[in-house]
């Protein structure tokens, strides 16, 4: 390792401390490992010095975690001083790699100085890395060095491949109004001084960023770009100004005015180079999706009858519609979408016909090119699609007709993504007919026995499309063309996406025939049972779709046989975990099923015992002495069961809560669907509690669903009909019979049981997340102090606090924040006390536990926070330390760890040596009695 006296073992040692940094994230050994880097950086030579320099760029992001920053600093820097200029060269470049964490150090930004003055080119560029890193972090140091960097640009001296390196740290001046104004002032001279095609580029560049940065001067930056967009003749200029410009619509789009866009549309009208047009339409894209469309079409000048057409931006948009250069046309179609979608309010008939065109004609143009260049095009196109019928759901019959008709004439690359596009539509609203239904299954005969990838991706892409367009069980014809195409072109990968789509859309009997025939063709026994988990869950689901209104015991034996396969299935999914995938949501969602299920058929026996339980003859008499009128009806209003069975619906309702608190990572679908299960439980203990508890206390208006909800998916929809369906029944109920005459009727019970029936009826849809896992995130914890042995006691004297400090980092999978960020880490640390020893004493309720919470917000991922704690009571204490998560909408997710250790509070010496002696019978001596715990201080 480091210790070696070969070089390359050195070398070797060096490059691996990252990979252990991302293993071992805590500062106890970062601290330690850096520390050592600095040695080997200040006795080793200019190679190693340079592989030490690249380690501690690529691990930025824990240099916060190095405690003793004052010695790794004197280490690195005593190389400073070195008669080599690249010694020097890469010091100077560690220095400025370590900027976020010495940016005020003096004795750096004086290095920095005098090195820019240097004859050596190599330690000039390291000066001006290191001095672009420090401007960054430090303001004192951006202050000092503006003039410095000012002289050297405009010095006759200065060579101007070194001014061009230079100007990019004047970017860095935004610390405040009067830096970020004389940066703007020089940069402005340079911009008239020095016209050189790269002078200016580089000029503009950081006049952007610097704009960008300071936030005030954006208006005025837009309209120096679109100016050199529209005056200045050469293209290079021109196309830096266009990546400005695009740059400023992504970070400030409600800056651009009314004007700004105009001239942006003037400029795109007349250039006649194609290259040129597409940047400005990119640009104009992106803003047309933002605010500042409305802007445009809003502060319009002249008389309210201005019609859409009128418009530059329309006009430049309908005229390249039809463009030969394809990105130009897909920009164009963009514009006209987002234009029709962002601006509901206006009569923009015109516009969506011409957007509908465009996007057809692109259609029928990329779907028989299969380059890389045409298919980025088509993505656009039916992105543009989607958004246009969801937003203009009359649209949706004619963009779904021209798909179809495509799809037979279509490349296999593109029919994968139109399928997609199909579904998608199909999805929001229920536009895909039975009688669309041939087409699809002629398509999916004709694809072929090849077994390449784009086929096995078209056979799952289509299969999807049919399972969404069929919203009821398939025919057997419809399964016989799918398990032949599979069984003649495909792989087992490929039968088990499809079964898992049957599995998310509700087409539980496909599912399980397919998950059938897969159980033998695994080579993992993790494998089988997940597989047969899912064949046993899907056989349940199967079971409830024979479910029939008012046919109670028929019901009760499809709940049973549900369950029979439900407790199968949890089984060999407890037998398909492993200790790196616990499958911790899959269990949770289905035991809360099996709950379910098991409270639906208890609700429906009691209903159907209550029959057997008339009231007695003696009933009125107890109503009216009791003076509570629901007495008349007998047993049913003091029945334990009915409130034991809606306190389980609750319960219920509540679990699902905590499900989805749980699920950090999950998709919006899948928390959806979570949602959904908890909203039906709420349901069933309000119609208990409406009809049965309490009828006159119930409302109906907080469990009224709001219609101007957009539904996502056909499960949604028809859980959304049932859940207003049954408060209908609810409410007419309450508004036909008085509660004491229905409750003596048997409309209470048919109502619940016939909800139960409704629910049950409904497939369920098995969302992304039982599947797949798209985002991970997971935090570690490491406390301190922390026994050798986890057992093992931490001992602590009871008049002495306990300081526990608690580190963590998140760790993130391939795609971290995909669905949500963390914002902050909420940590709670509880204590309770185990085991006593000693006299009981009469304490306090507030010293016998330790109740905190601290939120921290993460810094490149690691966050760290301390809490003192008071152990009064001898004896063992139990420390938990909980941690959730906020996201960025300050919503708190339960996601764990939890961490426990021990702390045995020991009887100071002092009060031992009172206590031994009051035991013997001796009083204390005078000096003993003064003594005291405050007396010391």
């Amino acid at each position: 390792g480091l210790r070696s006296g070969k070089l390359g073992e050195q070398c070797e040692a060096v490059v691996r401390f990252p990979r252990l940094f991302q293993k071992y994230p805590f500062p106890i050994l970062i601290n330690s490992a850096f520390l050592k880097l600095a040695d080997v950086f200040r006795v080793g030579n200019n190679f190693l010095r340079l592989c030490v320099l690249k380690v501690t760029q690529q691990s930025e992001k824990h240099l916060e975690k190095i405690l003793n920053v004052d010695e790794f600093v004197k280490r690195v820097f005593s190389v400073i001083h070195s008669n080599d200029p690249v010694a020097r060269a890469i010091t100077l470049r560690m220095l400025g790699s370590m900027a976020s964490i010495i940016p005020e150090r003096k004795n750096a930004h004086h290095s920095i100085r005098q090195s820019l003055d240097s004859h050596d080119n190599v330690e000039v560029e390291a000066a001006i890395f290191a001095a672009a890193n420090f401007s960054a972090q430090s303001k004192d140091f951006a202050a000092g060095i503006c003039n410095k960097i000012s002289e050297m640009i405009q010095g006759l001296a200065t060579p101007v491949d070194l001014k061009l390196k230079l100007i990019p740290i004047l970017q860095h001046m935004h610390h405040d109004a009067s830096l970020a104004s004389s940066s703007r002032q020089l940069l402005q001279q340079l911009v008239t001084s020095y016209p050189s095609t790269k002078m200016v580029i580089v000029t503009l560049h950081t006049f952007t960023l610097l704009a960008a940065s300071s936030l005030v001067d954006i208006p005025e930056q837009i309209q120096l770009l679109l100016q050199y967009l529209k005056n200045d003749p050469r293209k290079a200029v021109k196309r830096l100004a266009i990546q400005d410009l695009k740059l400023l619509a992504n970070k400030t789009p409600h800056t651009w005015s009314r004007e700004n866009i105009q001239a942006l549309c003037e400029s795109a009208l007349h250039t006649p180079y194609d290259s040129l047009k597409l940047g400005m339409l990119s640009v104009l894209s992106t803003l047309s999706g933002t605010i500042a469309i409305k802007q445009y079409f809003s502060s319009a000048p002249g008389t309210a009858a201005t019609t859409a057409r009128s418009f530059d931006l329309v006009k430049l948009a309908q005229e390249c519609c039809y463009h030969n250069n394809r990105g130009i046309a897909a920009h164009g179609v963009r514009i006209l979408t987002n234009t029709s979608a962002s601006c509901q309010e206006k009569d923009l008939l015109p516009l969506e016909q011409d957007a509908v065109f465009g996007l057809e004609a692109l259609l029928v143009l990329c779907s028989q090119d299969d380059s890389p260049g045409a298919q980025a095009t088509l993505k656009i196109t039916l992105t543009c699609m989607v958004k246009l019928v969801k937003c203009r759901p009359h649209l949706s019959q004619s963009v779904v007709e021209s798909l179809l008709t495509q799809l037979h004439s279509a490349q296999d690359a593109a029919r994968i993504l139109m399928c997609h596009c199909l579904a998608a539509i199909a999805m929001q609203l229920p536009v895909l007919a039975d009688g669309m239904l041939g087409d699809l299954m002629d398509l999916y005969k004709l694809i072929g026995r090849s077994a390449t990838d784009k086929k096995q991706e078209l056979l799952v892409s289509l299969a999807t499309v049919i399972f969404v367009s069929s919203q009821k069980a398939l025919s057997s014809e419809i399964k016989t063309v799918i398990k032949q195409q599979l069984e003649n072109a495909s792989n087992g990968w490929t039968a088990y996406r499809i079964a898992r789509q049957a599995s998310r859309m509700g087409n539980h009997d496909m599912a399980r025939e397919l998950y059938q025939s897969l159980l033998t063709q695994v080579a993992s026994e993790h494998f089988y049972f997940w597989l047969n988990s899912l064949k046993e869950f899907s056989h349940a689901e199967q079971c409830l779709t024979g479910l029939q209104e008012d046919n109670y015991s028929s019901a009760l034996s499809c709940i049973a046989e549900a369950l029979k396969s439900y407790h199968k299935g949890i089984a060999s999914l407890t037998a398909a975990s492993t200790p790196l995938n616990p499958l911790s949501f899959q269990c949770g969602f289905v035991k809360l099923r099996i709950d379910l299920l098991q409270a639906f058929s208890q609700l429906i026996c009691t209903c159907n015992s209550l029959k057997t339980s008339p009231p007695p003859a003696i009933a009125t008499t107890i109503a009216m002495t009791s003076g509570n009128d629901l007495q008349r009806c007998g047993r049913i209003s003091n029945q334990a069961c009915m409130k034991h069975s809606m306190e389980e619906f609750r319960n219920l309702a509540t679990r699902y809560g905590d499900l989805y608190q749980s699920s950090f990572d999950a998709d919006s679908a899948t928390l959806r669907n979570v949602e959904l299960q908890q909203q039906s439980c709420l349901l069933i203990s309000h119609a208990i509690e409406a009809l049965i508890l309490d009828p006159e206390s119930a409302s109906f208006q907080e469990y009224s669903s709001n219609g101007t909800a957009q539904v996502e998916s056909e499960y949604e929809r028809r859980m959304m009909s049932v859940f207003n369906h049954v408060l209908e029944e609810l409410e007419s109920l309450n508004r036909k019979y008085a509660p004491v005459s229905y409750l003596a009727s048997n409309g209470f019970k048919s109502c619940l049981r016939n909800a139960v029936i409704a629910l049950l009826k409904v497939p369920l849809s098995f969302q992304r997340y039982f599947f797949q896992k798209l985002q991970s995130t997971s935090i570690k914890l490491a406390l301190s102090p922390s026994p050798r042995n986890p057992a093992e006691p931490i001992a602590v004297q009871n008049n002495q606090q306990l300081a526990l400090k608690v580190e963590g980092v998140v760790q993130h999978g391939s795609k971290p924040g995909l669905f949500r960020k963390i914002q902050s880490v909420c940590l709670n640390v509880s204590s309770v006390l185990q085991s006593k020893s000693g006299q009981d004493y009469k304490i306090p309720i507030d010293n016998m536990t330790n109740e905190m919470e601290q939120r921290v917000e993460p810094h490149n991922d690691y966050f760290s926070t301390q809490f003192l704690l008071n152990f009064v009571i001898l004896g063992t204490h139990n420390i938990t330390v909980e941690s959730s998560v906020i996201d960025s909408n300050g919503i708190v997710w339960k996601t764990g760890p939890k961490t426990t250790i021990f702390v045995k509070s020991l009887e100071d010496p002092y009060s031992q040596q009172v206590r031994l002696q009051q035991q013997q019978g001796q009083p204390p001596s005078q000096q003993q009695q003064q003594r005291t715990a405050y007396s010391r201080f």
